[in-house]
Formats: C-alpha cells, sequence, structure tokens
C-alpha cells in the first residue's frame, strides 16, 4: 500500500510512524519526490499543487489532511473518478471547539475591552452580560459546527444554529436555508461562520449579511476565509454595524503583512490555528479508508464533488 504524502506544514515522519502502527506494510511516498508514479494508491494532502494529483495513474482514494475540502477540490485538473475523503476527528473538533469558546468567552468578558486597558494602565471594571442572554448563533451544523454550538449551549449561552438543511441540535434553536437567515441573524449578538466553503457560501460574510445583525454584533470566522467579504467588514466595522471580529482564516493565506487588519484595533487575528490534524487520533481513518477503498467500498466521510464538501 503505496500512500503519497504532500503537505508543507506537517510532519511526514510523524505521520509515517502513526499510520505504521495501523498498517505496518503502508509505504509512506514524500512529496516531491514520491517515487514510481505507478505504485501510488492513495494520496494523503494539505493544498496540493494544481495537476500533482493527475500523474498518478492508479490512484484509488484522495484523502484530505484537514475536515476542510476545499484545498482540494480547487484543482482544476483533479482526477475524475477518484473518491475524494475528509477529515472528522475528534481531537480536530475539539480543537475547534475549545477555539470556539476562546473567542466566543473573549468577547463576553470583555478580554480586548481590558487589553487595552492594560496599555493605558487602566483599572476599569465591566460586568459581563448575562450568560443566558447573550444570544450567539453559529453558521454551519456539521461536526465541527454541531459540536460548537452543544458547546456553547453546554455553558448557558442562547445558542442558535443555521445550516443549509434542517437540523437538531439538543439544547439549540436551529434555523435553515435561505427563508430563515434573516431570523437567525436577527436574534445573533455573536455570529460563528463554520461553514463549508461551496460557490453558494463564498462571500457569505458580506454587507447585507451585517446589515441584519444586530447593530454591534460580533463576528468570529473560523471558516474559510473566501466566506468574508474582507472590505465590506472594514465597512460595516467604521460604521460600527460590526463592532468587533476575530478572524483565524482569510483570503490570502499567510495574511499579507501590509493588509489592514494587522492593525485594525476591534480585530483579533490568528493565523489559521483553531485546528490541527493530529496524526495519532486522525492515522486509524485514513488507514481504514485505504483499506475500504482496496476492499471495494467507498471511504468514509465520503466527499460529494459537486456540493463541495
Amino acid at each position: 500500500m503505496a500512500l503519497l504524502f504532500i503537505s508543507d506544514i506537517d510532519d511526514p515522519a510523524e505521520w509515517g510512524a502513526a499510520l505504521k502502527t495501523f498498517e505496518p506494510a503502508i509505504e509512506l511516498c514524500v512529496w516531491p519526490e514520491p517515487g514510481a508514479v505507478e505504485a501510488i494508491d492513495a494520496a494523503l494532502v494539505w493544498k496540493p499543487p494544481a495537476g500533482v494529483l493527475k500523474r498518478f495513474p492508479n490512484l484509488r482514494l484522495i484523502q484530505s489532511l484537514a475536515a476542510g475540502i476545499d484545498h482540494v477540490l480547487t484543482d482544476p485538473e483533479l482526477p475524475q473518478g477518484v473518491p475524494v475523503a475528509r477529515l472528522v476527528d475528534p481531537d480536530l473538533t475539539g480543537q475547534m471547539v475549545e477555539f470556539a469558546l476562546l473567542a466566543v468567552l473573549s468577547r463576553h468578558r470583555h478580554i480586548e475591552r481590558y487589553r487595552r486597558q492594560q496599555a493605558e494602565r487602566q483599572w476599569l471594571l465591566h460586568g459581563p452580560t448575562d450568560t443566558a442572554r447573550c444570544r450567539v448563533g453559529v453558521m454551519g451544523l456539521g461536526a465541527i459546527g454541531g459540536a460548537v454550538a452543544r458547546a456553547l449551549a453546554g455553558l448557558r449561552f442562547a445558542t442558535a444554529g443555521w445550516s443549509r438543511t434542517p437540523k437538531t441540535v439538543d439544547g439549540v434553536e436551529t434555523f435553515s436555508g435561505t427563508g430563515q437567515l434573516a431570523a437567525f441573524l436577527a436574534r445573533t449578538e455573536i455570529l460563528l461562520c463554520l461553514l463549508p466553503i461551496t460557490a453558494a457560501t463564498e462571500g457569505i460574510l458580506n454587507t447585507e449579511l451585517f446589515e441584519r445583525l444586530p447593530r454591534g454584533a460580533y463576528l468570529v470566522n473560523l471558516g474559510r476565509g473566501r466566506h468574508l467579504v474582507e472590505r465590506d467588514l472594514l465597512v460595516a466595522l467604521e460604521s460600527g454595524q460590526i463592532a468587533g471580529a476575530w478572524l483565524d482564516v482569510f483570503q490570502t493565506e499567510p495574511l499579507p503583512r501590509d493588509h489592514p487588519f494587522w492593525s485594525h484595533p476591534a480585530i483579533t487575528v490568528t493565523p489559521h490555528v483553531a485546528g490541527w490534524t493530529i496524526p495519532r487520533s486522525a492515522a486509524a481513518q485514513v488507514v481504514e479508508n485505504m483499506q475500504r477503498v482496496k476492499a471495494g467500498f467507498s471511504p468514509r466521510n465520503l466527499v460529494e464533488r459537486a456540493r463541495g464538501y
């Protein structure tokens, strides 16, 4: 079983060791020196260069190193007929939940304001809003978004979720479809975006959406940079319609050094670190999918290419 590994941020040695604990026969071939292209059965990838995957004639599985899949599907030469799978990993989901809670609690407990006060050596107290009256909304109720919404509800936040199709999440008020988006936004003071990136969701965080939120709402984007129309956010911050934002993903990554987000006093910038795939936790799923495909079955967490996730 020859597995092609493509990533400029993950450690192939760590992944190789983790994979071999579940399947010692796996041969890990690391791009850009994969050896014989005919021998490659599967590819484990993060942001593979466009056109690379079509070079492997016997490829039977493309496995994303992350829950997101847009970094694969944007390849215009992606080989047809090869199943693409995303990772749904408990450790990765847990990290995303932690980061989402960090962003919401920082806003809820005025941490940004206290940081500014520290710089000015000011001792001023700001009482927290009643948690049960703090209205948080989660856009996207998949594996990660659903877990985030449940965690927020567990902390007694007034939590709602919005998704493309109807879903039920314990303790969470749910909305779905374009017909219920306005009602969802109208009741949301802290908005978290955890949507997949598709043709329908690209640019969804825009002026029209911001104007449907209560004035002074706060934005947390942990989805993809392409969800956000960056200029529209800057305008909304200037007008006060949006009070602040925590952004972990961006249109261009790394974020250019001259980008206005770096110095904006109302924006917290983090470098796409909300969730990180841990080989020890995720390797079993990769091996299982390789074995399933080899046996003639579909991989788990199969991506519908037309839908985009």
